[in-house]
Protein backbone atom coordinates (compact mmCIF):
# COMPACT_ATOMS: atom_id res chain seq x y z
CA UNK A 1 0.00 0.00 0.00
CA UNK A 2 1.28 3.46 -0.81
CA UNK A 3 2.44 5.61 2.07
CA UNK A 4 -0.11 8.26 1.11
CA UNK A 5 -2.82 5.82 2.25
CA UNK A 6 -1.09 4.43 5.34
CA UNK A 7 0.53 6.03 8.38
CA UNK A 8 3.99 4.49 8.85
CA UNK A 9 3.68 4.86 12.63
CA UNK A 10 0.41 2.92 12.99
CA UNK A 11 0.54 -0.86 13.25
CA UNK A 12 -2.18 -3.35 12.42
CA UNK A 13 -1.30 -5.60 15.36
CA UNK A 14 0.39 -5.11 18.73
CA UNK A 15 4.15 -5.45 18.82
CA UNK A 16 5.67 -8.47 20.52
CA UNK A 17 7.76 -7.80 23.59
CA UNK A 18 11.30 -6.74 22.73
CA UNK A 19 12.47 -6.91 26.36
CA UNK A 20 15.07 -9.60 25.64
CA UNK A 21 15.95 -8.55 22.10
CA UNK A 22 19.12 -6.74 21.02
CA UNK A 23 19.19 -4.32 18.11
CA UNK A 24 21.82 -2.53 16.12
CA UNK A 25 20.80 0.62 14.32
CA UNK A 26 22.96 1.89 11.48
CA UNK A 27 22.18 5.46 10.44
CA UNK A 28 23.30 7.40 7.37
CA UNK A 29 24.74 10.83 8.15
CA UNK A 30 23.74 12.20 4.74
CA UNK A 31 20.37 14.00 4.96
CA UNK A 32 20.92 14.11 8.72
CA UNK A 33 17.77 16.10 9.53
CA UNK A 34 15.75 13.23 8.09
CA UNK A 35 17.85 10.32 9.36
CA UNK A 36 17.97 11.65 12.92
CA UNK A 37 14.16 11.84 12.90
CA UNK A 38 14.04 8.25 11.58
CA UNK A 39 16.38 7.23 14.41
CA UNK A 40 14.14 8.90 17.01
CA UNK A 41 11.17 6.97 15.66
CA UNK A 42 13.00 3.63 15.67
CA UNK A 43 14.30 4.07 19.22
CA UNK A 44 10.88 5.22 20.45
CA UNK A 45 9.25 2.10 18.98
CA UNK A 46 11.88 -0.25 20.41
CA UNK A 47 11.48 1.32 23.86
CA UNK A 48 7.67 1.15 23.62
CA UNK A 49 8.00 -2.59 22.96
CA UNK A 50 10.09 -2.99 26.12
CA UNK A 51 13.60 -3.01 24.66
CA UNK A 52 15.99 -1.54 27.26
CA UNK A 53 18.41 1.16 26.09
CA UNK A 54 21.36 -1.10 26.91
CA UNK A 55 20.13 -3.47 24.15
CA UNK A 56 20.17 -0.75 21.49
CA UNK A 57 23.46 0.05 19.75
CA UNK A 58 23.66 2.96 17.31
CA UNK A 59 26.40 3.50 14.72
CA UNK A 60 26.70 6.05 11.93
CA UNK A 61 27.92 5.66 8.37
CA UNK A 62 28.60 8.47 5.86
CA UNK A 63 25.67 7.82 3.53
CA UNK A 64 22.89 5.45 2.57
CA UNK A 65 25.14 3.38 0.29
CA UNK A 66 27.31 2.49 3.31
CA UNK A 67 24.35 1.11 5.28
CA UNK A 68 24.96 -2.33 3.81
CA UNK A 69 28.47 -2.64 5.17
CA UNK A 70 27.41 -1.06 8.46
CA UNK A 71 24.71 -3.72 8.80
CA UNK A 72 27.25 -6.42 7.99
CA UNK A 73 29.61 -5.09 10.67
CA UNK A 74 26.78 -5.36 13.22
CA UNK A 75 26.10 -8.95 12.12
CA UNK A 76 29.76 -9.91 12.17
CA UNK A 77 31.10 -8.11 15.24
CA UNK A 78 28.21 -7.84 17.70
CA UNK A 79 25.59 -10.04 19.33
CA UNK A 80 22.51 -8.21 18.05
CA UNK A 81 19.40 -10.10 17.00
CA UNK A 82 18.55 -7.67 14.20
CA UNK A 83 19.77 -4.53 12.51
CA UNK A 84 17.71 -1.51 11.53
CA UNK A 85 19.16 0.40 8.56
CA UNK A 86 18.06 4.05 8.34
CA UNK A 87 18.78 6.36 5.43
CA UNK A 88 17.31 8.77 2.93
CA UNK A 89 17.96 9.18 -0.78
CA UNK A 90 16.39 12.17 -2.49
CA UNK A 91 16.00 12.18 -6.28
CA UNK A 92 18.37 14.56 -8.00
CA UNK A 93 19.08 15.52 -11.58
CA UNK A 94 21.26 12.49 -12.36
CA UNK A 95 20.92 8.71 -12.24
CA UNK A 96 22.92 8.58 -8.99
CA UNK A 97 19.62 8.12 -7.12
CA UNK A 98 18.85 4.93 -9.06
CA UNK A 99 22.27 3.39 -8.44
CA UNK A 100 22.25 4.15 -4.71
CA UNK A 101 18.71 2.87 -4.21
CA UNK A 102 19.35 -0.32 -6.14
CA UNK A 103 22.71 -0.94 -4.48
CA UNK A 104 21.50 -0.51 -0.92
CA UNK A 105 18.34 -2.56 -1.53
CA UNK A 106 20.28 -5.48 -2.98
CA UNK A 107 23.04 -5.11 -0.40
CA UNK A 108 20.70 -5.23 2.58
CA UNK A 109 18.96 -8.27 1.12
CA UNK A 110 22.29 -10.06 0.63
CA UNK A 111 23.49 -9.27 4.16
CA UNK A 112 20.36 -10.56 5.84
CA UNK A 113 20.34 -13.75 3.82
CA UNK A 114 24.07 -14.37 4.29
CA UNK A 115 24.01 -13.78 8.06
CA UNK A 116 20.55 -15.28 8.65
CA UNK A 117 19.62 -12.11 10.52
CA UNK A 118 16.75 -9.67 10.09
CA UNK A 119 17.87 -6.34 8.63
CA UNK A 120 14.98 -3.86 8.61
CA UNK A 121 14.97 -1.55 5.60
CA UNK A 122 14.24 1.95 6.89
CA UNK A 123 15.43 3.82 3.84
CA UNK A 124 13.37 6.61 2.34
CA UNK A 125 13.61 6.89 -1.44
CA UNK A 126 11.80 10.10 -2.27
CA UNK A 127 11.51 12.75 -4.95
CA UNK A 128 12.08 15.78 -2.72
CA UNK A 129 12.83 17.04 0.78
CA UNK A 130 9.15 17.55 1.65
CA UNK A 131 8.33 13.90 0.90
CA UNK A 132 11.19 12.90 3.21
CA UNK A 133 9.94 15.17 6.00
CA UNK A 134 6.41 13.79 5.57
CA UNK A 135 7.80 10.27 6.18
CA UNK A 136 10.18 10.93 9.09
CA UNK A 137 7.61 12.16 11.57
CA UNK A 138 5.38 14.30 9.39
CA UNK A 139 1.94 13.70 7.97
CA UNK A 140 2.69 10.11 6.91
CA UNK A 141 4.23 9.05 10.22
CA UNK A 142 7.77 7.83 10.65
CA UNK A 143 9.50 5.13 8.59
CA UNK A 144 11.81 4.61 11.59
CA UNK A 145 8.80 3.38 13.59
CA UNK A 146 7.88 1.00 10.79
CA UNK A 147 11.44 -0.34 10.43
CA UNK A 148 11.74 -0.98 14.17
CA UNK A 149 8.38 -2.76 14.22
CA UNK A 150 9.45 -4.94 11.29
CA UNK A 151 12.70 -5.82 13.08
CA UNK A 152 10.83 -6.79 16.27
CA UNK A 153 8.36 -8.98 14.36
CA UNK A 154 11.15 -10.70 12.41
CA UNK A 155 13.24 -11.41 15.53
CA UNK A 156 10.14 -12.86 17.21
CA UNK A 157 9.46 -15.03 14.16
CA UNK A 158 13.04 -16.26 14.06
CA UNK A 159 13.09 -17.03 17.79
CA UNK A 160 9.77 -18.88 17.55
CA UNK A 161 10.99 -20.96 14.61
CA UNK A 162 14.34 -21.71 16.23
CA UNK A 163 12.54 -22.87 19.39
CA UNK A 164 10.79 -25.66 17.49
CA UNK A 165 13.62 -26.47 15.12
CA UNK A 166 15.47 -29.79 15.54
CA UNK A 167 18.70 -27.82 15.03
CA UNK A 168 18.14 -25.30 17.83
CA UNK A 169 21.50 -23.56 17.75
CA UNK A 170 21.97 -20.91 15.10
CA UNK A 171 25.45 -21.10 13.65
CA UNK A 172 25.97 -18.04 11.48
CA UNK A 173 29.34 -19.35 10.34
CA UNK A 174 27.78 -22.31 8.55
CA UNK A 175 25.69 -20.03 6.31
CA UNK A 176 27.10 -19.66 2.79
Amino acid sequence: MATAHHNLSQFDSPLPSAADMRFGIVVAEWNREVTEALLEGAVRTLRAAGCPDVNIQIKYVPGTFELTLGAQFFAEYTEVDAVIALGCVIQGETRHFDFICQGVTQGITQVQLHWNMPIAFGVLTVENQQQALDRCGGRHGNKGDEAAAAAIHMVKMQLDMEAVSPNKERDIHSVN
